[in-house]
């Protein structure tokens, strides 16, 4: 007997459902040549595997190993990329969301894995996301051994697509850094961020592009470019800064400041009985903070739970250490400074805190 399909209707395929494969196999080859440039010595293997493969050996230089893992997206400013076309920058946002809250416990990043996902595979334009990891994972120091493209017809329109990651690292288990190292009297050193970096953008968005109705392409002259162009700068990755720093000076803890703002990722490395008071005045939030403030009139509370507000990364190191450390990562191009001290908790609950005016 023979198959008949309805009445002048086409034979379906995976094709005409909307899924691609040839072109999901021209990305790859279009990838290639990005994921080879952050292979470290104990990657085994490339692309086209059905796992990417890490020699263990490689640890057994350290007396008890401990493995950290995550795992992260980059949120709603995969949408701000979508609207300006700009694909090769989102990655580094993807590599510093994992991989920077891997370093927080001291751990050095490993190896990285990503996950694509898309209404329509358009092999350039995943070559050009895959890329932006690639050169995220060389500026954290770690290797891009696999990931998946997926494409999600019906699902995603056409130019919709969303990024995710998962990264491992590894620390000696005497080496750890956390809240049970943290001391009364400690410095509270804040490495200033790159700008908005990946949180908060759906609050970033309604205000500037959905309430006031600006334009991506046009240029603010109080940024000093294009609001997309300010949108888009790419998230601070100081995984390799974070490392230097417990090579020169004996770091107690870090703090990634992401969704939550400084003073609720600070508090959860803050030791019960201790409190991290950091003053405001320490520093100037860039002109994008009060820009969405200002448009939104956004109460600065708000903004501070929301925003990282000028301050990407935190370590807390002993006072005496604070010289030395502030020097490291002038050294590094980072710009850091005193925002802090832990004191005893007295009145205060264990946490943090942020207290004086933004300086003006």
């Amino acid at each position: 007997m023979s198959e008949t399909t309805g009445a002048g209707s086409a034979a379906a395929s995976y094709k005409t459902a909307g899924v691609d494969i040839e072109a999901g196999d021209r990305a790859v080859e279009l990838m290639k040549e990005w994921v080879k440039k952050t292979q470290r010595p104990e990657v085994l293997g490339g692309l086209g595997g059905f796992a990417g493969l890490f020699d263990a050996s490689a640890l057994k230089s350290y007396e008890r190993p401990l493995l950290a893992s995550a795992t992260d997206g980059v949120g709603t400013k995969v949408d701000v990329a979508r609207r300006m076309g700009v694909y090769d920058t989102i990655g580094h946002d993807l590599v510093a969301m994992v991989m920077d809250d891997i370093v927080v416990c001291g751990a050095e990043p490993l190896f990285m894995t990503d996950y694509i996902c898309v209404g329509k595979v358009h092999p350039e334009r995943v070559a050009a996301i895959v890329k932006g990891i690639a050169e995220g994972c060389v500026l954290a120091g770690c290797a891009l051994i696999g990931g998946e493209t997926a494409e999600h017809p019906g699902l995603l329109g056409p130019d919709d697509f969303d990024v995710a990651g998962a990264g491992t690292g590894v620390v000696e288990a005497d080496r750890l850094l956390g809240p049970d190292r943290i001391r009364s009297g400690d410095a509270v050193i804040a490495m200033a961020a790159s700008g908005l970096h990946s949180n908060g953008y759906s609050l970033v968005r309604h205000v500037l592009l959905d309430q006031a109705g600006l334009s991506l392409e046009a240029r603010v002259e109080e940024l000093g470019r294009t609001l997309g162009e300010e949108l888009l700068e790419p998230t601070k990755i100081y995984s390799l800064d974070c490392l230097a720093l417990t090579r020169t000076t004996d770091v107690h803890a870090f703090s990634h400041v992401t969704g939550g703002g400084l003073a609720a990722n600070l508090a959860r490395v803050v030791p019960d009985g201790l409190h991290a008071v950091v003053d405001r005045s320490t520093w100037t939030p860039g002109p994008i903070f009060d820009l969405v403030g200002r448009t939104g009139r956004v109460e600065r509370l708000e903004l501070e739970k929301t925003l990282n507000m000028g301050v990407g990364m935190i370590a807390v190191v002993p006072e005496e250490s604070a010289d030395v450390a502030l020097t490291t990562l002038a050294d590094r191009g980072v710009e850091a400074w005193v925002a802090g001290e832990i004191t005893d908790r007295g009145e205060h609950r264990s946490g943090a805190a942020l207290v004086g005016d933004y300086a003006v």
